[in-house]
């Protein structure tokens, strides 16, 4: 199915220059002939096709902010901004290089050796190296300070035990940054290390793909670690450093879930716009009657108000001064409005609107994990709260 016709914003953006513009050229086309079409075969697989990640990589997809002696183009986080946006117009839900790339990625450069830099992140821009990131255990949650992952250092080496679940890009990993306890497993946030560890080590064991309610296309999976023997080189930043860093990239996180939710609220919109003026309800369109232009006009106005505080937190990124408060915020209110969108959107559909081949019906069920992930909304209100 084509991708529908875009509703034209209320107030005009001003991040993008034209380099910007050519970049997202390309990552529209490759998102339209090279994930679009593919979608319902990964649904059933659980996973996207592996060539895929290094043809992301040959077309400059993946790591572009990294620095360029380490593999990357070296530019700005509006490119990042910009793969988001094309992933969640072409209604992907997926693919993981996102978060290979602005998550995984981050950790090594911001906080990795030098050593460790030259490792990975070439790969990784590549696609020759998938990145995943594992924080949540099973009975953990958003809770991180009371993860039971044990790194006891025996030696040179530091000795892994226990496992992690919901791992974003884990059943097809080569490098995974794991949360784990360094120290006495009841000192909370204290003790949380952050290691690098190589998917081929010894005792390192991912489970089969989990089965989902949405984004089903996903690789999403089960960690293992019984034993696993990881170099204490491979430690990133300090030990007992690890809850701080965490701190520090998960706003960022965050205003990745808020900017793939306005888009993905857009989408929505547009799908939903397309499809009103086409199909007819006692010999008029859909979109002729009151009840339908209210609702679509409800629903534009409140898109529009999420994407001006969007590209807002996006120009607080940019410079490096976006508040934990304002992460949370938009990755809360953002994601609770594109449930609330899509809802109305399914409605609008009528009984196609609960149909899998029409591009709603999966944004129904794909969508509601955003307000789960990354923090559930009811932490990031927690964590607003505490400021006021």
């Amino acid at each position: 199915m084509s991708a529908p016709t875009p509703v034209a914003p209320m107030m005009p953006r001003t991040l993008f220059n034209e380099d910007h513009e050519a970049f997202r050229k390309t990552v529209r086309r490759f998102f339209e002939e090279e994930i679009a079409p593919h979608h319902e075969r990964w649904e059933e697989q659980q996973h996207i096709d592996r060539h895929l990640w290094n043809k992301a990589g040959e077309l400059g997809m993946l790591c572009a902010t990294m620095p360029e002696e380490y593999g990357g183009a070296g530019v700005d986080r509006l490119y990042s901004v910009i793969l988001m946006e094309e992933q969640a117009r072409a209604g992907d839900s997926a693919s993981g290089f996102a978060l290979h790339s602005d998550i995984v990625a981050n950790y090594i450069n911001n906080f990795g050796t030098e050593a460790q830099k030259l490792e990975w992140l070439p790969k990784m821009a590549t696609g020759e190296a998938i990145g995943a990131i594992a924080m949540t255990e099973p009975g953990t949650g958003s809770d991180l300070q009371s993860i039971k992952a044990t790194a006891k250092l025996d030696g040179d080496d530091y000795i892994v035990n226990g496992s992690k679940i919901f791992i974003t890009n884990g059943y097809l990993c080569d490098v995974a940054v794991v949360v784990v306890k360094t120290g006495d497993a009841e000192k909370g946030s204290q003790n949380v290390s952050l290691l690098i560890m190589d998917a081929k080590m010894p005792g390192f064991t991912k489970g089969r793909p989990l089965k989902k309610v949405g984004m089903r296309g996903q690789d999403t999976c089960e960690l293992f670690f019984d034993n696993v023997r990881v170099p204490k080189a491979n430690l990133l930043g300090m030990e007992g450093m690890g809850f701080i860093m965490l701190m520090k990239e998960l706003a960022w996180e965050r205003m990745m879930i808020g900017i793939m939710c306005v888009s993905g609220a857009e989408f929505a919109l547009a799908t939903t716009v397309d499809y009103v003026k086409l199909r007819k309800v006692f010999g008029k369109p859909v979109s002729a009657y009151q009840n339908t232009r209210f609702k679509l006009a409800e629903m534009r106005s409140e898109i529009q108000i999420a994407r001006v505080f969007v590209d807002r937190c996006i120009e607080q990124v940019i410079k490096g001064e976006l508040s934990i408060e304002a992460a949370c915020a938009a990755k809360y209110w953002v994601s609770d409005l594109l449930s609330k969108v899509v809802d109305e959107c399914v409605q609008l559909h009528g009984g196609y609107g609960y149909m899998m081949e029409y591009p709603i019906a999966r944004a129904y069920i794909d969508t509601r994990a955003n307000r789960i992930y990354g923090g559930t909304n009811e932490i990031m209100k927690e964590l607003i709260s505490r400021s006021i």
